[in-house]
Order: structure tokens, then C-alpha cells, then sequence
């Protein structure tokens, strides 16, 4: 658990223990969700609101879905991060939970969350001005859980697009779309993700029990533009996974109509000189024709004529 002491115009103040709200400023609350399932035990005292045992519950289940909920006393805002790790394959996430009271915020997250300290790291240092409201100090957490997502974006771009010439490349093994389609199960993913966070933001400006400033507002549709564009990218990389696995498809049923093209006509070309051969292959007494000085070399000359013929004629139509 980490606590930090937030004035406006000050540095935070990092406090060991709380038993009350500081008279000026507000209070965030950080708790690790694993190591610390008991936090209402220490919230409700201190706010001296009963928290709803759904919402501890919430707080407590770390594959909750995006969501937002409220009460007359506070708003709980269910939100999902990205993990520590920058690779996409496979998306990795985690899921945090803030409760926002009057002067207090209280988030619940997992142990490497890392939106969290981040911002924790960047007030400290002063990169980050202390915000007069726990609204605020929310939506610094939530721009830098999108912010990783716009990040992401780039990589999982450059990486589809590496398999997709990949996938197109008629040199490489045919099996190079199953790493593809895998890439799409991402993007498809990161799209509904996107989807259910930008719907419980929504409901959160709807349900909000607070009055937002104008700074709050601004801060507020630029985190949801940017959800937007993680959004509507994650759907044009899909159509455009979709798209590589079609062409990718069509090529492989191309070059196998190619295929079946060239054995057509070897076997056109052959059906007529079996069929020579085993004439005379026969075992009947009375062929005059084996009897014949030249009846060797003219069989030869007519099954040279007719496949010399029949190959004249499929190069003429284009079959080869």
C-alpha cells in the first residue's frame, strides 16, 4: 500500500499510515490487489461510507471487464491496462479498479501494473503537478493506460505487417498464415477491448457524481479520442490481416490450378501414345503391321506427329 499526500502547488508527501483525510489537498490510496484483499477495512473508516460488498467484489476479481459504477458517496471506475511487457504476442493485460471519493482516490490493481507507478513516479519527481481532485488524478492513470496502448499499436503494426509479406512471399513455408491468423485473434481482442473501455468511459461522464472542470473535460475527450483510434485501428489491421489470408489463399489456389493445368495436359499428351503402344502391345497372330521392315519407324513418326501436335496446339491456347 502506498500513500500519497496530494496539495496542489506542492511536492507529494509520502505518509506511512492514515487514520483521516488531511484538511487541505486529497489523498490517493494505491493497494495491491493480491497482497492486500482487506482494503475496505482501512477505506471505510477513513471516508466513513459503507463500500458496496459487488464493488469490493469487483475490485477483487482481476478478469473484471472495463465498467463503471457509482454510488451517491463515490464512482467506481473498472479500467484495463496493459502488462509490463511491450510485446503484443500475446496481448497481455491487467486489470484496475479506482474508487473515487470527495479528497480520496483509492485504486485497486494488480502487483505490475505499470500505469500506476508511473504516474506515482512521475508526481514524485515533479513531472506531474499535483491535481486538485481525485477526477483528475484518475484521468492521468487512465491517459497513461491508453497512452501504452497507442504504443503497442505501432509494434503489432509493424509486426502484421512483417507477416503479411511474409505470407506473400512464395519462397517462405506454407504455414506462415497460422502465425497470421494469430496475430488477427490480437487485433480483434484489442479491438473489442477498446470497445468496452470507450463504453465505460462513457458511462462514467454520464454517471459521475461530480462536477467536472473544464480541464477535467478536455483531459476526459482526449483520452476517449485516443481510445477511438486504438479502436479503429485495431479494425483496419484485422481487415487487413483478413485481406493478406484471402490473397494468401487465392495464391495457393492459383498455383495449384497452375498445377493441375501442366499435369492436364501431360497426360492429354500421353492418352494418345498409350493408347499406340498398347494397340501394338497385343499379343494377336495376325497384325500385319508387325511384320512391316519400317512399321517401327512409322509408328514412331505418328506418335511424334501427335504429340508434337497436341503440344503445338495447347502452347497456341495458352494452357502452358
Amino acid at each position: 500500500m502506498d500513500i500519497l499526500h496530494l496539495v496542489p502547488g506542492r511536492s507529494p508527501a509520502c505518509l506511512a499510515s492514515i487514520d483521516r483525510l488531511p484538511e487541505e489537498g486529497m489523498v490517493w490510496i494505491d493497494f495491491v490487489r493480491e497482497q492486500q484483499p482487506d482494503w475496505p477495512a482501512l477505506i471505510q473508516p477513513l471516508v466513513g461510507v459503507e463500500i458496496d460488498s459487488e464493488h469490493v467484489a469487483d475490485s477483487l476479481n482481476d478478469r473484471h471487464p472495463p465498467f463503471f459504477d457509482g454510488t451517491g458517496d463515490y464512482d467506481m471506475l473498472v479500467f484495463e491496462g496493459l502488462g509490463p511487457k511491450d510485446d503484443p504476442f500475446p496481448l497481455d493485460t491487467r486489470v484496475g479498479t479506482m474508487f473515487l471519493f470527495d479528497r480520496l482516490l483509492v485504486s485497486v490493481r494488480a502487483v505490475d501494473a505499470p500505469s500506476y507507478q508511473v504516474i506515482r513516479a512521475r508526481l514524485n519527481n515533479g513531472r506531474l503537478k499535483c491535481p486538485p481532485s481525485p477526477v483528475l488524478l484518475a484521468q492521468f492513470i487512465l491517459d497513461a493506460m491508453v497512452d501504452r496502448y497507442l504504443k503497442v499499436r505501432d509494434i503489432l503494426d509493424q509486426r502484421l505487417t512483417a507477416l503479411q509479406d511474409d505470407l506473400l512471399d512464395p519462397g517462405t513455408p506454407q504455414q506462415r498464415w497460422r502465425p497470421l491468423l494469430a496475430g488477427r485473434r490480437v487485433v480483434r481482442r484489442l479491438e473489442s477491448l477498446g470497445e468496452a473501455q470507450h463504453e465505460a468511459l462513457d458511462a462514467w461522464r454520464r454517471g459521475t457524481r461530480f462536477e467536472w472542470s473544464q480541464a477535467e473535460e478536455v483531459r476526459f475527450r482526449d483520452i476517449v479520442e485516443h481510445v477511438v483510434r486504438v479502436t479503429q485501428h485495431a479494425g483496419n489491421l484485422e481487415r487487413d490481416v483478413e485481406a493478406a489470408v484471402d490473397l494468401h489463399f487465392a495464391s495457393v489456389g492459383y498455383r495449384t490450378n497452375r498445377i493441375m493445368k501442366t499435369l492436364t495436359v501431360i497426360s492429354a499428351v500421353f492418352f494418345p501414345i498409350n493408347f499406340i503402344t498398347s494397340l501394338y502391345g497385343m499379343n494377336f497372330e495376325h497384325m500385319p503391321e508387325l511384320h512391316w521392315h519400317y512399321g517401327y519407324y512409322i509408328v514412331l513418326s505418328v506418335i511424334t506427329v501427335v504429340a508434337g501436335g497436341l503440344m503445338l496446339l495447347f502452347k497456341r491456347r495458352g494452357y502452358f
